[in-house]
């Protein structure tokens, strides 16, 4: 079967200045796309573009409808929109959450999401073609006591995921999420340092344990989100839309 060529060639990426979001980004630039990154972090973003002539960088806080629609403005077209941006929210028993942190959870990881696709859906509509893409998590499918936040951020996000593809698809514009799992970061090295710390355990024992609850006991590269998001992005997936794609090596449960 015959691929029609990719028309597809300039991407954003939210939260794009580290971590997955700049995996993500890489993957884009390096396949020869211009690529838009968009960060609350200013020296994140510096860093993040310094030598790399295929990103550009923008501080925006995307929970802030004004700045997100600014930030659109100066994009021109999107072709692809990569919602990455999200935080962990409070952490612990329900009864201890902090509105006020519930609140930001849900104004970065579902609001933010909202903000950029309405910002870009628009110019989409107008060339009948678009990708967009939402970062969720395997803590979605396997459950995660004490980060009710988090995953209740994640499910609104996966079924405004759902309700798009069926209300953008006769627009021509496909909308997908994919769920990361255990992932080989930093930010998830602090985590078993952390709980470790709080079990009187080695790391290598808590990431042991972690992996026991993963059919391929493999952690994640964060460059593996970026392949995928690529894929879904390409002319290769243009009939694939409300999908939520797990890569993750098929997380049977959490610890």
């Amino acid at each position: 079967m015959s691929i029609p060529p990719n028309p597809i060639r300039h991407a954003v990426v939210t939260a794009g200045a580290a971590n997955i979001g700049l995996a993500i980004a890489h993957v884009f630039a390096d396949a020869g796309w211009k690529v838009s990154i968009c960060d609350v972090d200013p020296a994140a973003l510096d860093s993040a573009c310094d030598g790399h002539l295929g990103l550009s960088g923008y501080c925006v806080d995307v929970a802030d409808p004004v700045a997100v629609e600014a930030f659109a403005a100066s994009m021109g077209p999107v072709d692809v929109l990569v919602n990455n941006a999200g935080i962990a929210g409070p952490i612990g028993g329900i009864e201890t959450n902090a509105p006020d942190e519930w609140a930001r959870c849900f104004a970065v990881n579902v609001q933010g999401a909202f903000h950029m696709i309405r910002a870009v859906v628009p110019g989409m509509k107008n060339v009948g073609s678009g990708a967009i893409i939402n970062i969720s998590t395997a803590s979605a499918v396997t459950g995660l006591p004490g980060r009710t936040a988090y995953v209740a951020s994640k499910w609104a996000l996966e079924g405004m995921t759902r309700n798009l593809a069926r209300e953008l698809g006769p627009d021509g514009i496909r909308v997908n999420a994919i769920r990361p799992g255990f992932m080989d970061t930093e930010r998830m090295r602090m985590l078993m340092g952390r709980a470790a710390e709080a079990r009187g355990l080695a790391v290598p024992e808590v990431e042991a344990e972690a992996l026991g609850f993963i059919s391929l006991r493999t952690k994640i590269q964060p460059s593996e989100i970026g392949d995928m998001a690529l894929f879904l992005a390409s002319a290769a997936a243009r009939h694939v839309t409300g999908q939520i794609i797990g890569v993750d090596g098929n997380c049977e449960w959490e610890g």
